[in-house]
Order: structure tokens, then C-alpha cells, then sequence
């Protein structure tokens, strides 16, 4: 008795079939935290293939070129130089290459990629899913433009201001060593650091809010894995127009209207009523919440960004990207 047609091996030729109606993904650096983040969420995404490389093949660049090859999109999560390597790959395969999007810090300014903050700027998300080349951003600039581009845009904020930009993160984002310093108790509770004025996120931060200045960036981290929070204090008086909190809250409401990821939270928020803000509640998410604390009385604001280091701030983020740069609607 022969087998159903539901029953019969499919033949090979009619597996790449099926398999290539949906896009494919290669994951290169899959076992770090950020690629670790990213498999995650795309074990929940049905409308994508993921493929992987065998172990001991990692870094055989003939086996990464004949998998790259057959993918749609790769997604770096690779240390600057070795990112470079494979972007030269990937180049030299001509139009046999895949897509990239990179979460390194190699090519965020670089000016013939796309910067993966859809939010941005009202055409950022179509110049991503237009772009061949995408750069995921780092996770402290994504809370520090989210908060200074609106308002320059707006000529709230001067240029030329003198930006400070003061952030804690969980020590997930400090990498391997970081995480293992403060999982085995050998770390402080909280730390600054980034103190020589050389923190590799500046560049970015400076771009993209389109800023004549190098901010002064503040980074800190505390004893817990994720989550984050980052601030921009302001003298409401040495603004264009002197504008008054709600101003700014209003600027901000204006970009990011409609927006499904970033949320300008109302001025009576729970936040704003006690004075307080933890760094957790966004955890496993790919959200981003804005906060705007101002007193009139002393003319002086604090603007608050709230994320997840690995979501909106790495992983999360990536996937958003990947999802734009493959014609996928929001997931």
C-alpha cells in the first residue's frame, strides 16, 4: 500500500520549497548574551527560519560563506573586529550575500548603514527595510536619542547644548566577565565607570541626536541582571523659548504618537506622584518608556529613559530590525 500524500517523505527539492517562503536568518555569534536574547524571541516567530553552523565551524570562514549564502539575513553579534571580517565577507560574495544587520559598535555611525532606531525620525523605519546594511544600536544611546533628538528636532534644545547624560544598566550588558564578577559575588553592588571619557556609545549618542558636542556620559552599574534607566538633566531656563515641562512632554508625545514600542508616559504617572523609578519593570520586553520630571517653581527638568538592556536596548531591538529589513509586519 503506497503512503498518503501527507504521510510520504517530502523530497528534498520539495522542502527548499516550502522552507523559502519564509525568510532565513543566521545567527553568527548565537552563544553571547545579545544572539543568546535574539534565538529566544525567534523561537516564538513562526513566519522566519533560523540556521545555525555547526560548533566546530564557527570560525571556518568557508563553511560561514556557503551558509551565508543560502540565508536572507545575518545577524552579527560579534566582537567590532570580528564583525568587520565578516561584513568583508559578505561583501565580497556580491549580490550571493545576505542582508546584515550588525550589533556591534562597528559600524553605527558609518555613514553608508542604516542606524536600527525605527523611531528616530518619522522615515527611519522605512530606510531600515529599504537598507541592505543595518547597525543595531547600543542600549544607553537608544534611551539618550530617544530623549535629545525630539527636542532638538523641535529647537527646543540648542545643537550646541551642553548635554549630560547620567545611566544605570544591570551588569548583563557588561559582557562575560562582568557577568561573572557580579554572579559570583565578587563585584560591588553599584559602580561608575566609563570615567576617561572614552565610552565607546559617545560617538552614537552624539550622532543621532544631532548634537555639535560630545555629551558628558555618566554610566553606572548596580547588582541586578537587566534593565535600565537613563537621564538628561535640564535648566528649563537655558532653552529656546524657555519652555516649561509640559513643553517638552509635548514634544516628545508628538514623535512618538502612534508609536507601538516607545511610550511618553502621562505627566500623573505612578513615577512622577512619589518621586521614584526602578530600573526592572520593562524586563523581557522590547519596550521603552519616556518620563519627563519638571518643577516650574525651580525651572529645572529630568528626562528619564526606561528600558531592557537586552530588549529595546540589544536583542529586542534586533529582532524589530530584522522583522523591517525582511518585510515582516511587527511582531
Amino acid at each position: 500500500m503506497s503512503l498518503s500524500e501527507t504521510s510520504r517523505p517530502k523530497t528534498s527539492a520539495a522542502k527548499t520549497s516550502e522552507v523559502k517562503t519564509r525568510p532565513t536568518v543566521f545567527v553568527d555569534g548565537a552563544s553571547g548574551t545579545t544572539g543568546l536574547g535574539i534565538n529566544q524571541r525567534l523561537r516564538s516567530q513562526s513566519d522566519v527560519v533560523v540556521k545555525a553552523i555547526a560548533e566546530d565551524k564557527r570560525k571556518d570562514a568557508a563553511a560561514k560563506r556557503a551558509l551565508m549564502e543560502e540565508v536572507d539575513l545575518v545577524v552579527l553579534c560579534l566582537p567590532d573586529a570580528a564583525a568587520r571580517e565578516t561584513v568583508a565577507l559578505v561583501e565580497s560574495m556580491g549580490a550571493a550575500g545576505p542582508k546584515i544587520l550588525d550589533a556591534s559598535t562597528a559600524f553605527r555611525v558609518a555613514p553608508d548603514w542604516a542606524y536600527g532606531f525605527p523611531e528616530l525620525a518619522p522615515d527611519q523605519a522605512d530606510k531600515i527595510m529599504k537598507s541592505r546594511k543595518v547597525a543595531n544600536p547600543g542600549c544607553y544611546p537608544t534611551g539618550a536619542v530617544a530623549l535629545i533628538r525630539p527636542l532638538v528636532d523641535a529647537g527646543i534644545l540648542p545643537v550646541d547644548y551642553p548635554v549630560t547624560v547620567n545611566a544605570v544598566s544591570g551588569y548583563s550588558g557588561g559582557g562575560k566577565s562582568m557577568i561573572e564578577n557580579f554572579e559570583s559575588g565578587h563585584a560591588p553592588s553599584f559602580e561608575l565607570y566609563g570615567l576617561g571619557f572614552e565610552h565607546k556609545h559617545l560617538a552614537e549618542m552624539q550622532v543621532y541626536s544631532n548634537l555639535t558636542h560630545r555629551p558628558i556620559f555618566v554610566p553606572s552599574v548596580g547588582n541586578f541582571r537587566h534593565g535600565m534607566l537613563v537621564s538628561v538633566p535640564l535648566q528649563l531656563d537655558t532653552l529656546k523659548g524657555e519652555p516649561s515641562g509640559a513643553d517638552l512632554h509635548a514634544a516628545l508625545a508628538r514623535r512618538y504618537a502612534g508609536s507601538r514600542y516607545v511610550s511618553v508616559m502621562p505627566s500623573d504617572n505612578p513615577a512622577a506622584r512619589s518621586g521614584r523609578l526602578e530600573p526592572e519593570a520593562l524586563n523581557d520586553t522590547n519596550r521603552l518608556e519616556l518620563y519627563v520630571f519638571a518643577s516650574d517653581k525651580y525651572r529645572q527638568a529630568v528626562l528619564v529613559a526606561r528600558l531592557d538592556n537586552l530588549g529595546k536596548g540589544a536583542s529586542g531591538a534586533a529582532v524589530q530590525n530584522m522583522r523591517l529589513m525582511l518585510g515582516l509586519p511587527e511582531a
